[in-house]
């Protein structure tokens, strides 16, 4: 029997693109107008059929996502540059050698720090250079790419979706809903704390289930480590020095982040610097490290070209018109269920949302005005309302397509987007089921506060 072949994530994303142009003929078209006094009304408006527009989409998607892209390109060269100087190699090896047996427990570590990362200030875009720097790592340490992304990518997610001082997710939402602001505290950080405990489990499970002896540095393919032959080398003075800078480089981004609130054209020229700082601590020649630089934005085109296409998926709904109307017939769906019920469409409505508008602030300030009269009418307290729309925003983060984030951390932790989805999916679920199971006793408080 013929093996059922994956198709290219180009085609999966041109066909995504080709379905929502056909919803944009049957949907009718429809728009939320804010009034004065802030409130949010539905009104329908002529919808706008896409035909050959389907084409022009990925270039408007291109510009939306324009940053993002610029973002990945210059991301990848300068950790490629990095890596040509050869000090993160012998670097991992000197510290896998120093950790022994222990690495399970830095594995632990990690996963705990990028959660409350997610919970305390909302790390997302953030993670893609630190996914560049601990797949390394862990690969080396005898496990796969998914380890990586799992202790920083899933494991920052699961913090962001149960939040307690999130000030994307949780602030701006509750800022919204007429709620005093990170209200509600104790049960998101109770959430917060169950949810990272199940992570902590199963990166020990899974752990104990994939390690083997060192391998291939996926950043790095032409380099493999080998313990026994490598730990004893001393570094070098010049890479003792780039690891340094390296090191400063991860503390100005976590302060730059917290403190001096740095987004994408701060955290690009960050480490856009700190690739040619590297470059030149190794006696690199300006050529050579415009070669270096050059070469790694080549080899992680493929994905900033993804993140582009995906963004068309977005545009074609919004250009015609369609997007507030489906979010209207969601809403009109929830009208006279019970609060359990509402509650849990609330949820799931949110969770669809999540694939054709990815960003957190954009839903809430979409959604949030609608659900939160509703949660009223229904005998729904509107902190429930509020952790709906985390679990919901956050927990498909891991899979949608139309992630400029996750594209981005899966070229560079070199993982095919449908091998990434075959590998999550089931995780995905559990973490959908318990959030709901989270969800239900919120359900039955008639009070404000929970």
């Amino acid at each position: 029997m013929r093996k059922l072949k994956v198709p290219n994530t180009y085609v999966i994303i041109a066909v995504i693109i080709a379905l929502c142009a056909v919803l944009t003929w049957f949907v009718p078209g429809g728009q939320y107008v804010k009034a004065e006094d802030g409130t949010l009304s539905y009104e329908a408006v002529d919808a706008v059929p896409q035909t050959w527009q389907v084409l022009s989409a990925v270039y408007h998607g291109f510009v939306k996502q324009a940053g993002i892209i610029v973002f990945i390109l210059v991301v990848g060269g300068a950790f490629w540059l990095l890596n040509a100087t050869g000090a993160v190699e012998a670097g991992i090896q000197r510290f896998i050698a120093r950790i022994g047996k222990r690495d399970i427990l830095v594995l632990v570590a990690l996963t705990v720090l990028f959660s409350l990362a997610g919970a305390v200030f909302g790390m997302s875009e953030e993670t893609i250079p630190f996914v560049g720097i601990v797949v390394p790592l862990v690969v080396s340490m005898g496990y796969d790419a998914f380890m990586g992304m799992l202790v920083v990518y899933v494991a920052s997610n699961v913090g962001f979706s149960s939040a307690f001082l999130n000030p994307f997710t949780v602030g701006i939402a509750q800022e919204m809903a007429d709620l005093p602001l990170f209200s509600g505290m104790g049960y998101r950080i109770f959430c917060w704390a169950f949810l990272t405990l199940l992570m902590v489990v199963f990166v020990w499970l899974y752990a104990k289930r994939t390690r083997k002896e060192p391998t291939v540095i996926p950043s790095a393919p032409s380099v493999i480590l080998s313990a026994s032959e490598e730990s004893a080398r001393p570094l070098t003075k010049r890479q003792s020095w780039i690891l340094v800078v390296l090191l400063l480089t991860v503390v100005a981004l976590i302060v730059g982040v917290t403190c001096w609130d740095w987004y994408m054209p701060e955290i690009t020229g960050l480490f856009l610097g700190m690739g040619i700082v590297c470059g030149i601590i190794a006696g690199f020649s300006a050529n050579k490290i415009a070669d270096e630089l050059i070469a790694g934005a080549r080899d992680i085109l493929s994905a900033a070209l993804v993140v582009g296409f995906a963004s068309g998926i977005i545009v074609i709904l919004q250009d015609g018109k369609v997007v507030d109307s489906i979010l209207h017939g969601m809403q009109e769906g929830l009208d006279g269920s019970s609060p359990v019920a509402s509650l849990s469409a609330m949820y799931g409505i949110q969770a669809l949302i999540n694939f054709i508008i990815p960003s957190a602030t954009a839903k809430a300030a979409i959604t949030i005005p609608i659900m939160a009269p509703f949660a009223d009418m229904v005998g729904v307290s509107r902190q429930a309302m509020v952790l709906a729309f985390q679990f919901g925003d956050g927990f498909t983060n891991m899979v949608t397509p139309t992630s400029g984030v996750l594209v981005a951390a899966l070229a560079m932790a070199r993982i095919p987007y449908a091998k990434w989805v075959k590998w999550v999916w089931k995780g995905v679920l559990v973490l959908l089921v318990l959030g709901l199971l989270l969800l239900l006793p919120t359900a039955l408080l008639s009070i404000a506060e929970f």
